[in-house]
């Protein structure tokens, strides 16, 4: 969500989405679908290949949730107080599914995608098959505390860049080549030099140590 002096700017960029903050003088790109003019020579596009992507506008006197109605459904961002080891428990209590699925699922952490659900879960030595009521409380601090460290490096890093994503400055994300798991099948494990394995879970590609993560 972008604030302006008259409202909130909402994009979900989906799969091939990207805000650029350009000079109006730079060439427009073929997938440019918005072009919002700003003052001092200033552009900001969104450009997408793939036309998956969305944006709202909704004045300021208008509740965003009631025009965004998917913010409903979100859980706790995970730099929030609210996501607590506490609410993290509790979410993951009984529920008899992979925590890399759980990790996925939007309503229980909002912004967790399958990049760094998989990094989360190395960092934590948790096996992604592992079901949610099998997990010890000692797993689940370390689950929690590993969320927050990957997505503070990946900010840091610039977000991650495996095909489409760019920064506003039109710059990759530099976290891949960082990654600790994902996308490195059969290559050694930074920690260990076991061959990282990948297999499925939900439709989902998951990369793992077998030797780190139990």
């Amino acid at each position: 969500l972008l604030p302006s002096k008259t409202g909130w700017l909402g994009v979900h960029l989906r799969m091939t989405g990207q805000l650029l903050w350009v000079n109006q003088s730079e060439p427009v790109p073929k997938h440019a679908r918005v072009r919002l003019f700003l003052e001092g020579n200033q552009e900001l596009r969104f450009v997408d290949q793939r036309t998956f992507g969305q944006m709202w506008y909704v004045p300021r006197e208008t509740e965003v949730s009631s025009v965004i109605t998917g913010l409903k459904l979100l859980g706790p961002e995970p730099f929030s107080a609210e996501f607590s080891i506490a609410y993290f428990a509790q979410k993951l209590h009984r529920r008899v599914r992979p925590i890399k699925t759980a990790l996925l699922d939007q309503s229980l952490v909002a912004g967790l995608g399958n990049i760094y659900a998989d990094e989360t879960l190395f960092l934590s030595g948790v096996l992604p098959t592992t079901l949610c009521a099998d997990l010890t409380a000692p797993q689940i601090g370390r689950l929690h505390s590993a969320i927050i460290q990957v997505l503070e490096k990946a900010i840091a890093s610039g977000g991650t860049t495996f095909s489409n994503f760019l920064n506003v400055q039109g710059v990759n994300g530099n976290y891949g080549g960082v990654a600790w798991v994902y996308n490195r099948k059969g290559q050694p494990c930074r920690t260990c030099s076991t061959p990282i394995e990948r297999i499925k879970l939900a439709g989902r590609s998951t990369h793992y140590c077998p030797a780190c993560q139990k």
